[in-house]
């Protein structure tokens, strides 16, 4: 079913998803399938399963040479999905990326999706090579989210990369796409942000999740400004709880996001990164409580690999 379904059939109820990472090549999915199982008593209409570009890796040759290599780290989010699908009947969303892939491998990638029964994918533009100080686009590939909202929208008409084939089955699927309720850091201004998001809905994105927020006003403020320029479709809110404390440093270096002054007290008042997992806890439950009143349609959560503080998260939720 359609994320966009989903919502609908919930009668403005809100619903709980979350999303993981795939796990390093050469560790067992059971470990994924452990930190799932405690979540599955919330009833996810759907969990995202990230997908990590190529980077490159040195391998030494001796005598003080190099080969540079390309690899993925992480790789199996279509398996991952349809594995998952399988075991808990319950829709799975890969995220589709620019960055790494060319438009043939991306229009093979959907292919795959349809006819596995995936009918919901995330567009991102991603993130640059380790590197890299900016984003560059693979050859062949898309340069930004809007195109490859484009060409998955095409798809969904029977239009294909190369040709248009006459026929009676067409791949029907709902588009996610990113918002950053406090700009994508490569953004000059909120409102040229906006500007690309609408560009993005425009291209055939059926809903969106927003990045990681630490207050819900910002988050308040980013719908309101989105239906002021014709943004009409959910906007689903990420949730993400601190968990250590170097997170005060490298959530802002990566994100480029704000923490208020009330969770940066009480995370440096802290003695021991269980303190500050308890508190990363009890700030996103006080966040999820103040969305679910203002009736958001699903909170989403950022898992990364672990669901033990989700699960306390969710559980004086939902």
């Amino acid at each position: 079913m359609k994320i966009t379904d989903h919502i609908k059939k919930a009668n403005e109820k809100t619903l709980f998803s979350f999303e993981i990472i795939p796990p390093k090549k050469g560790n067992n999915i059971q470990e994924l399938y452990d930190n799932i199982d405690p979540l599955m008593e919330f009833n996810p209409p759907f969990i995202d399963v990230t997908t990590s570009r190529e980077e490159y890796v040195y391998v030494d040759k001796g005598d003080g040479l190099l080969d540079r290599k390309i690899t993925r780290t992480r790789p199996g989010t279509l398996g991952i999905c349809a594995a998952i699908k399988h075991k808990y009947d319950v829709d799975t969303v890969p995220h589709v990326l620019c960055g790494g892939f060319t438009k043939e491998e991306t229009e093979y990638l959907l292919v795959d999706c349809d006819y596995l029964g995936i009918q919901n994918v995330m567009a991102l533009r991603g993130d640059a090579m380790s590197h890299q100080k900016y984003f560059e686009k693979t050859n062949g590939g898309h340069p930004f989210a809007k195109d490859l909202v484009t060409q998955i929208n095409d798809l969904n008409s029977g239009k294909y990369l190369h040709d248009v084939i006459e026929t009676s089955h067409k791949s029907n699927f709902c588009i996610g796409v990113a918002g950053y309720p406090e700009k994508h850091l490569e953004s000059p201004s909120m409102q040229t942000d906006l500007k690309y998001l609408k560009e993005k809905v425009d291209a055939g994105a059926d809903y969106i999740v927003t990045q990681m927020f630490f207050d819900n006003q910002k988050y308040f403020d980013f719908v309101n400004a989105a239906k002021q320029i014709g943004i009409d479709v959910p906007i689903i809110p990420g949730i993400k709880p601190i968990a250590v404390t170097r997170h005060l440093q490298l959530l802002p270096q990566v994100f480029r996001i704000d923490l208020p002054e009330a969770l940066i007290k009480a995370v440096q008042n802290c003695k021991t990164n269980k303190e500050v997992r308890q508190v990363g806890i009890e700030w996103a439950i006080q966040q999820s409580k103040e969305l679910l009143e203002a009736g958001v349609p699903v909170l989403h959560y950022y898992s990364m690999g672990k669901s033990d503080n989700i699960k306390k998260i969710a559980s004086a939720i939902f």
